[in-house]
């Protein structure tokens, strides 16, 4: 089974503060550095360094060859990227002195995408494979309807979350990825039993996957509700904790893992990538969670 994941790269320019900006207020960074993201590129990396076969789809803008090699060196298949002319997307972002963040993105070549690239990026996809998509690229009713005629699994994570998310062919979807905020504006609960019951009269063939960060997370689908304890781990960056989760547990679902398995594996990759600094950087190879 592949994994093709039509996703967004991003250049990651992350300062560390004390604390996050208010509106007019000048602040001083301890730090900036630079990191290769996208929720695209963190989720196709954890993919890799989980182990799963996985096609990364995304154009590259002026200056940003870098991200295509991160991806690589990590074992993502990039012959399905193209380069392109343009400003790529990327991220501003803040990290406070307890591990928190927030992120302004631009989308940059993320939202260039036209319906001809997608028919190329799944051109040999095959009935079984999964599509993974997230908000922050452009022509997702078309991924959504070419990966169903292909008889290809649909999974979406909603995130950036807007009202155009209801516009798409959300029936089509088979696995959800949200977090709290997210699962909130999906089915209109404010708590998370709430949120499991709203999704599943909506989506009752669907499956739900909802982080909820110290909280853990949970799994809402047609066999009931299983909640994952989160793995403790001393916080300094909590950037691409939410798609390490999702890239170990659709890796662990590829490769036929238990559903308690696949959660666990999630959770302690997740663990390991909130103890370190940068995106896709921080994300830990298979062998590294049996230390948490």
């Amino acid at each position: 089974m592949k994994i093709y994941n039509l996703g967004s790269v991003n250049v990651d320019y992350v300062y560390s503060v004390d604390h996050f900006v208010s509106a007019g207020e000048t602040i001083s960074s301890d730090k900036m550095e630079v990191f290769p993201g996208g929720k695209g590129l963190n989720q196709s990396v954890a993919l890799a360094r989980a182990g799963a076969d996985v096609v990364h789809g995304a154009l590259i803008g002026d200056g940003a060859e870098f991200l295509a090699e991160q991806m690589k060196s990590s074992g993502v298949d990039t012959s399905k990227l193209k380069r392109v002319a343009g400003s790529p997307g990327h991220a501003i972002i803040q990290v406070d002195r307890n591990g928190e963040n927030c992120i302004m993105l631009f989308a940059g070549t993320n939202r260039q995408i036209d319906p001809s690239y997608v028919d190329f990026f799944l051109s040999d996809a095959a009935a079984g494979d999964f599509l993974l998509a997230q908000n922050e690229t452009n022509c997702l009713k078309e991924a959504f309807l070419a990966a169903r005629e292909k008889g290809m699994k649909i999974s979406f994570n909603p995130s950036p979350f807007d009202e155009k998310i209801k516009d798409l062919p959300l029936e089509l979807v088979d696995l959800w990825f949200c977090n709290e905020i997210e699962g909130a504006a999906l089915t209109g609960a404010s708590d998370v039993d709430g949120i499991c019951k709203g999704f599943r009269k909506k989506y009752p063939a669907a499956t739900l996957i909802l982080t909820l960060g110290e909280e853990g997370s949970v799994c809402c689908g047609r066999d009931g509700v299983f909640r994952q304890k989160a793995y403790r781990a001393e916080p300094v960056d909590t950037t691409a904790a939410g798609d390490t989760f999702t890239g170990y547990y659709l890796a662990c679902v590829s490769k036929n893992l238990s559903l308690t398995d696949s959660m666990d594996a999630a959770s302690r990759a997740s663990a390991i990538t909130v103890s370190r600094m940068g995106a896709s950087s921080s994300i830990p190879y298979f062998d590294e969670l049996k230390t948490v």
